[in-house]
């Protein structure tokens, strides 16, 4: 079995890469956002529990949380292992983790980590425009419309989204450095973590996160 945590910030481009290495590698992608979402469509009882800290907008207990990934790697398809995608998030989630793994007699193999600097993310995040009329979406520096501030396919304005300012960007890097620095370190103190560069292009970076893989023991 191998057990491979990715981690990358926003932009880095985590969600294309971690389809490909679900299908390079033959391990199924076990995604928290996607198990949480499973759970409440299902009623089940987790996603009940879950639901009353969901519905006050509280954060989901990492006990809960937990529980929920113990379930899903319990499933027939992860007899080889999985590769983790947004989760362990904490210190407090990954010793959790690196727990439940002891008890399955595993442990996690490798910590590919997609780096992209602050400056790059910002650039690929920040700029991005959407139609008022049809909901295409552009961006000022990879996918330009021809004449500036109107859609191509309608001619009708483009607009800005909250989330797709520049201000409101670049306090979400910010605070997803703060929140995984602590988590880098305990990886990379533990011998697990490999940064690969996310500044490459899709092929290249796939290369590498593979060969981390591989190279793991």
């Amino acid at each position: 079995m191998r057990f491979v945590v990715l981690m990358g910030g926003p932009g880095a481009g985590k969600g294309t890469q971690a389809k490909r290495l679900q299908e390079t590698l033959n391990l199924p992608q076990v995604s928290t956002g996607d198990l949480f979402r499973e759970n409440l469509r299902n009623n089940t009882e987790l996603g009940k529990l879950a639901a009353t800290y969901i519905d006050k907008g509280d954060l989901v207990p990492d006990e809960v949380t937990i529980a929920i990934v113990k379930e899903r790697l319990s499933r027939e398809d992860c007899a080889n292992g999985a590769l983790l995608d947004g989760f362990p998030r904490t210190i407090a989630q990954a010793d959790a983790f690196e727990q439940l793994l002891a008890e399955m007699g595993e442990r996690v193999h490798v910590v590919p980590y997609i780096h992209v600097t602050p400056e790059v993310l910002l650039k690929r995040l920040a700029g991005r425009w959407t139609c008022k009329s049809c909901g295409h979406v552009y961006h000022t520096v990879f996918n330009p419309p021809l004449k500036e501030g109107i859609c191509d396919l309608d001619g009708s304005p483009l607009y800005q989204r909250d989330d797709d300012t520049e201000e409101t960007q670049k306090r979400r890097i910010e605070v997803y450095f703060e929140q995984t620095a602590p988590l880098l370190a305990y990886y990379r103190d533990k011998g697990l973590l490999v940064e690969v560069n996310g500044e490459q292009s899709i092929e290249l970076v796939q290369k590498d996160l593979v060969q981390a893989v591989k190279d793991s023991n």
